[in-house]
């Protein structure tokens, strides 16, 4: 009996995705655990194994690379050897009619969701060819009258908004590659003031501030303890990665979290799900990319050192700039930590990265007068922390106390990462 592929949620919100193509041929034996198509969802690309075996068999009208695809639509099937497909159609994206397949086959992926890919290399062809040469369409007389574009080439042009399907590609049988797209944009001065990544942020918050009361609470904290003892792992005769301001504060909001689990609850649809004392807490930590913000998340922190979470961090930071972060390592964070400072901002106001419900924003570290006892001015490091939580979750008063005490685990960081 003939198994259905279709296209799977990728993520708690997402609705539809880019089918990026398929990983096996058409008649190939496929077995359990087989990677058989690459999808984009909502900011990154996953390959999706097989969980049955069979022959792959693709529909003459199967979605090809870069065409828009709904959750749940049907992109092909598993058969026995030598059993015929149902003869059924599968689900046409955004509603293309029949009469129009030509236009559904040359979908522009700058019109798809938030496409990142996960391929880093300008010669790398859409598909594999290790993983078994051409595209495997039905419709394979028809491969070499295509345009055909490299990952990169094809992210580029989703950020700069071109058309790259109405290219002329220098590369290999005509394949468009990233200088391609980056000529059409020096040349007709073609470029999208919304491309398609920055309108899945923009939904997300909007999404936040729909969905949220957000309150902003804002304090400065003594950071002169926090630049020593960056500075002392920085002086460490120990070759390894210095860890940021951002990763000591995560080490240190993880244990003040424990203090305040509501700071640290989880909406899943309407429950809030507050998180047990023994339960591994993930931190997420924001990051700009070339493409737009991007939030990985550092499971178990608790569980890590200082080094180690510098080092988690340093290779999810990595990964995102290079667009091959997955969904899984974007899911699961409790609380998220995003960090302006490097831009010489002081305070601003976060947005929270929902289902969460509370965010942290640090803000440079500047070195200032200070009034201590008996009207002594010293100078000290000075932070400023912006602190939006979701006023549902939780009142003024709590969160205040919260972030008083995120403020004096800073003041006095090499104790409180003892704890």
């Amino acid at each position: 009996m003939a198994v259905e592929i279709r296209v799977p949620r990728l993520g708690w919100s997402m609705e539809e995705g880019t089918f990026l193509g398929w990983l096996k041929q058409e008649g190939e034996a496929v077995k359990s655990g087989d990677v058989l198509y690459e999808l984009e969802g909502e900011k990154a690309t996953q390959e999706i194994e097989s969980l049955d075996v069979g022959v792959l068999r693709i529909p003459a009208n199967a979605p090809v690379p870069g065409s828009v695809v709904a959750v749940g639509a049907l992109l092909g099937y598993l058969v026995s050897d030598g059993e015929a497909i149902p003869d059924t159609s599968p689900t046409r994206e955004r509603g293309e009619a029949d009469t129009n397949p030509t236009r559904e086959r040359g979908r522009a992926l700058h019109e798809t969701t938030n496409p990142e890919s996960r391929a880093s290399n300008p010669e790398s062809v859409t598909l594999n060819p290790e993983r078994g040469g051409a595209p495997a369409l039905a419709d394979a007389s028809g491969y070499m009258d295509r345009v055909i574009a490299s990952p990169r080439a094809r992210r580029v042009a989703t950020e700069l908004g071109v058309d790259w399907t109405r290219l002329k590609g220098s590369g290999r049988n005509g394949r468009v590659r990233e200088r391609d797209v980056r000529a059409a944009t020096a040349t007709d001065g073609t470029r999208s003031t919304f491309s398609p990544r920055r309108r899945v942020i923009a939904d997300r918050m909007l999404a936040s501030q729909r969905q949220t009361a957000s309150v902003t609470l804002t304090t400065r904290a003594d950071a002169t303890q926090l630049v020593r003892l960056r500075e002392q792992f920085k002086a460490s005769k120990t070759p390894t990665i210095v860890p940021s301001y951002a990763d000591i504060i995560a080490k240190l909001a993880v244990t003040v979290l424990r203090q305040y689990p509501h700071m640290a609850s989880r909406w899943d649809g309407d429950r809030l799900i507050e998180p047990t004392m023994t339960d591994d807490l993930a931190i997420g930590i924001a990051v700009d990319t070339d493409g737009g913000l991007l939030v990985p998340v550092i499971p178990q922190v608790s569980r890590l050192s200082v080094r180690q979470v510098a080092e988690r961090s340093r290779e999810l930071i990595e990964k995102a700039r290079a667009g091959k972060l997955s969904t899984a390592e974007m899911q699961g964070g409790v609380f998220t930590i995003t960090n302006l400072g490097a831009y010489g901002i002081d305070a601003f106001t976060p947005i929270i990265n929902v289902p969460e419900t509370a965010i942290l924003g640090l803000g440079a570290i500047r070195r200032e007068p200070v009034v201590i006892e008996r009207d002594q001015i010293v100078i000290r490091d000075l932070i400023t922390l912006s602190l939006t939580f979701d006023h549902r979750v939780t009142d003024g008063a709590p969160a205040a106390r919260f972030l008083q005490t995120i403020r004096a685990a800073i003041e006095d960081a090499a104790v409180w990462l003892l704890n």
